[in-house]
């Protein structure tokens, strides 16, 4: 046996032709999210997508054989890495910031990330992109369906569902514009961070915290003591 054959075994052997395939992807569509996130929809290419994923021209057009069909293919693999990031970042935070404020505050990073951003811009340039309208036009309406989804795993059965729907829907809209504000100037001023303040305030009167972590059963309170015997 070769070395090259040994190798392969002592790794779990080659990879598949279909696992090749989805990595390949995979980094075309990070690095549309990364282009979209840095240069906007103006200065997205497929040649800056190529440079960026380490792939040829040739394998990017065999995989995405025009620039929509990567920006469409783009959009559904952002709109699943949103929410499992999200999902995956909540779990990983202390027990004691597991929270509605703890949610938010996380919200408000995930919104200022690359996959985030792409999709505003995406949103952005829908409205005077004829091509980008058709793919974009109901993107922020499945934003919101899976902040509702999130919200519901999060902190089930904690408001009425007509109230859950127009509060996380001005909540998104809220901190969407911040978020865009916050993407000229950085919150020089604090102003932003100061909405956000008061906004996890208004939260926790909603969805006040009740020790439990969201997900899990809330601690049993312990039995009262019996009355002593006459």
């Amino acid at each position: 046996m070769n070395e090259r054959r040994r190798h392969h075994r002592r790794h779990g052997g080659r990879r598949t032709q279909a696992q090749r395939r989805t990595e390949t992807q995979q980094r075309l569509l990070d690095a549309t999210a990364e282009a979209l996130a840095d240069l906007g929809w103006s200065g997205l290419s497929t040649t800056e997508v190529s440079r960026r994923a380490g792939v040829s021209r040739g394998a990017q057009q065999h995989h995405y054989p025009t620039k929509m069909a990567l920006v469409a293919a783009a959009l559904e693999h952002l709109l699943d890495r949103l929410r499992a990031e999200y999902e995956q970042a909540f779990a990983a935070l202390p027990q004691d910031r597991r929270d509605v404020a703890g949610a938010l505050d996380l919200f408000w990073d995930t919104l200022r990330q690359p996959p985030a951003m792409a999709l505003l811009e995406l949103a952005l340039a829908g409205r005077t992109d004829e091509d980008l309208r058709a793919l974009s036009v109901d993107l922020n309406e499945r934003v919101i369906q899976i902040v509702k989804e999130v919200f519901h795993d999060l902190f089930p059965e904690t408001l009425p569902p007509d109230l859950v729907d127009t509060l996380i829907r001005g909540l998104f809209a809220l901190l969407v514009g911040l978020s865009l504000q916050n993407s000229l100037d950085g919150d020089a001023r604090g102003h932003q961070a100061a909405v956000l303040a008061q906004l996890k305030d208004f939260a926790r009167l909603l969805v006040p915290d009740t020790g439990a972590v969201p997900g899990t059963a809330a601690p049993a309170e312990a039995a009262p003591a019996a009355a002593p015997a006459p």
